[in-house]
């Protein structure tokens, strides 16, 4: 059962119990928690925004069942990983997953990521291709392709993120996590297809979110990835960012999207393909939004074991 949420939420609220176990892993400077099931290749989960690593409780199993190491990540600031200050630019960020990759004793291993996890794994298979055996990517757009379509498409895209805009204003985790994190049971409702918005393991999902958004600087270290994706733009590091990610992915990668996603429209997503010179496959789901993994998680992991295997 869900705590009742209040002032005094700490990080112990995310270490739901299930068939995997829960562990702390040091890798890039950083204490993460992670949760893992089964045994054979390992392959990781990045969750998004406003999410933490419950997003994949539902894919996990079936892909540990099917034989395979899987292991859901909270990501740098998020859940019950450590949350400094700074490190959440994409340099870094990239570092984090395939830092975890190592930490967790493997050489490589498939990547699948989903909104802001989605786009934090197309940079770490561009910057670390020889840890990235294969890549899934759920609700994402390339950064470069996400770059360019809220520049030319104005009307669309640009409108789909306007979320991202308010962030960059100061102490805007205050009005994230104002009213028991109401923000992000809208942001989840918004984004979200009309079929899982009816469920109650969707409110039941939104009141797990914004609890965890209520853990201390959870908000802050969640609003500062997208903070420094605009303050970059100007300046030389992100100039060098935007250099490293033109070069071509070499990682086989399979390409999920939700045929209703408001946050990542599929017009923006679907362009991603050509920034990728090694097997490449792109999917559209019917009556999905942002949350495959959650709306239609039979469906995402069939697909990902699909593709994992060589």
């Amino acid at each position: 059962m869900l705590r009742r949420m209040a002032a005094g939420v700490d990080d112990s609220c995310v270490l739901i119990e299930g068939p995997w176990t829960h562990r702390f892993v040091s890798a890039n400077g950083t204490r993460f928690h992670v949760v893992e099931a089964g045994t054979g290749p390992l392959v990781m989960f990045l969750h998004g925004f406003p999410e933490f690593w419950w997003a994949w409780h539902k894919v996990l199993p079936m892909v540990a069942d099917a034989g395979y190491r899987a292991v859901a990540v909270d990501l740098r600031g998020y859940g019950a990983s450590d949350k400094p200050p700074r490190g959440y630019d994409g340099y870094t960020m990239a570092a984090d997953a395939t830092g975890l990759i190592r930490a967790l004793g493997e050489r490589s291993a498939t990547l699948v990521g989903a909104g802001y996890g989605g786009m934090m794994a197309w940079t770490a298979a561009a910057f670390h291709p020889k840890l990235v055996r294969r890549l899934i990517v759920v609700g994402a757009a390339h950064p470069l392709r996400m770059r360019a379509a809220v520049v030319v498409d104005p009307r669309g895209q640009f409108s789909a993120a306007s979320p991202v805009l308010g962030f960059q204003l100061p102490r805007y985790e205050h009005r994230l996590t104002r009213d028991d994190a109401a923000m992000v049971g809208e942001f989840l409702h918004r984004w979200s297809g009309p079929d899982w918005q009816a469920t109650a393991e969707f409110t039941e999902y939104s009141a797990r979110c914004r609890e965890a958004m209520q853990i201390p600087q959870a908000a802050f270290c969640a609003l500062e990835a997208y903070r420094w994706a605009f303050r970059s733009v100007l300046r030389l590091h992100g100039y060098r960012f935007v250099k490293l990610l033109q070069q071509p992915l070499v990682t086989p990668t399979l390409q999920l999207h939700g045929e209703l996603d408001t946050a990542v429209l599929p017009r923006t997503a679907l362009g991603s393909g050509r920034y990728v010179i090694a097997g490449y496959e792109w999917r559209l789901l019917p009556r999905a939004g942002h949350f495959p993994h959650l709306e239609f998680p039979d469906l995402v992991a069939a697909e990902v074991l699909r593709w994992v295997k060589p």
